[in-house]
Formats: structure tokens, sequence, C-alpha cells
């Protein structure tokens, strides 16, 4: 069968498999012959030069042969966790780019903000923590939860038994109310 129209089919997944069982270095060949270019041509038209796209695309299937272990076809195609892998890289080079560099970051204190900067802050919190406490309760243990507890709606419905949905909603409507106050 000709692996070029099976592109996601028994065939890619059974050359993952043997990736993940045997450590097969054939089998691995075969995924990166195939999937390389394709993968460093999907960088570059996300922007990346072609060296760049060219270590990200090694990056990637170095990837592949690490983390075999990890790829489930009732989840997704080889392909599609391939891509996957490479979007992820991409964002993570993105992300390297965009961090200043150490000698680019500014040294010594930070000039002294303004007091009536200060004061507008401090009268801000005292108005939005006064707000806070006369939310609903059941709105507030949400509100803490979410945003002083740092917890994810699904954390939070874990914890307290409450539906996804009606965590949801009451924290909506208690940022509404918040955000009224606020104005």
């Amino acid at each position: 069968m000709d692996k070029e129209k099976c592109n996601g089919t028994a065939v890619w997944v059974a050359q993952i498999e043997r990736v993940r069982d045997n450590k097969d270095r054939q089998a691995f060949a075969e995924l990166f012959g195939h999937f390389a270019p394709r993968v460093k041509g999907f960088l570059m038209k996300s922007g990346a030069d072609a060296a760049l796209a060219e270590e990200c695309a090694q990056d990637v299937m170095a990837t592949v042969w690490l983390k075999a272990h990890m790829f489930d076809p009732s989840r997704a195609s080889v392909s599609t966790w391939i891509f996957t892998i490479a979007r992820n890289r991409r964002i993570d080079i993105l992300r390297r780019e965009r961090r200043p560099e150490p000698e680019d970051l500014p040294w010594g204190p930070e000039a002294a903000p303004e007091q009536s900067d200060v004061l507008a802050l401090q009268q801000e919190c005292q108005q939005l923590g006064n707000a806070i406490k006369d939310l609903p309760d059941a709105q507030r243990e949400l509100i803490e939860k979410a945003y002083f507890g740092d917890m994810s709606h699904s954390e939070i419905a874990s914890e307290t038994g409450l539906p996804l949905g009606t965590i949801k909603s009451r924290i909506r409507l208690a940022l509404d109310r918040l955000r009224h106050v606020m104005k």
C-alpha cells in the first residue's frame, strides 16, 4: 500500500507503534522521510525562515521518536499528532523570540510611581474589595476561588459539586456586578 495515499491511516499508526514498541529505526526513517519535509514546509508557511524551520522540524521528529508512547490513534491521526507537536514548537519559538534578552532588561531601581497614582490605585483596590464583599455569598465564593485561589472552573466544579454551567453563570454575573460598581 502506498504511504503517500494512506496519510493518517493504519500504515502510519503501525510505524508509530513499531517506534514505540521496538524503537524501530527503519519505521522512524519512513516517518521522518514523509513528515519532516511537510513539517518544514508548514513552519515556513507560518513565517519561519528555512534554517529555523529545518531545526524545528528536526526537533519535532526527535519528539516523535521520544514520545511515540504518547500517541493515541483513537484521539488523532498520526499526521494530526505530528503537526500539533510542530504547531506547539512554533508557539514555543515565538514566545522565546519575544522574551527580552538579559542585556535588554533595565537595571537598577524602577522610578517611584507618582503619589497620585498610588492613591488612585489604593482607592480602586478598596472599592473593589468592598464590591466583592457585597456580592451574594455564592458568587463571592466562586470569584475568590477563581481569581484569588487560581482555580479553573473545572477544579471549582470538582471541589464544590456544582455543575460547570452554574459556576460559569455565577462568575459571569458576579463580574458584571463588579464592572457596574467599578464604573
